[in-house]
């Protein structure tokens, strides 16, 4: 798992959080990139395109698998 922060600061843009998050949320191939993996700095579940249950769900599933 990855912060907003962490794949901003990877950019070079390290206070781009908010259009990272913009970006992730364009995302049309969900699962296939994994963009439901990136959390908020602080641990929490941030939005998702799908919802935020449904990327609970998906993280828990692959939580269960580990």
């Amino acid at each position: 798992m990855v912060s907003y922060e962490t794949i901003a600061k990877a950019i070079e843009k390290p206070t781009a959080q908010r259009a990272v998050g913009t970006a992730i949320g364009c995302n049309r191939l969900g699962y296939i990139i994994p963009c439901h993996r990136v959390l908020q700095k602080v641990g929490g579940i941030g939005g998702y395109r799908w919802g935020t249950t449904r990327k609970k769900a998906i993280l828990g599933w692959e939580m269960a698998k580990l």
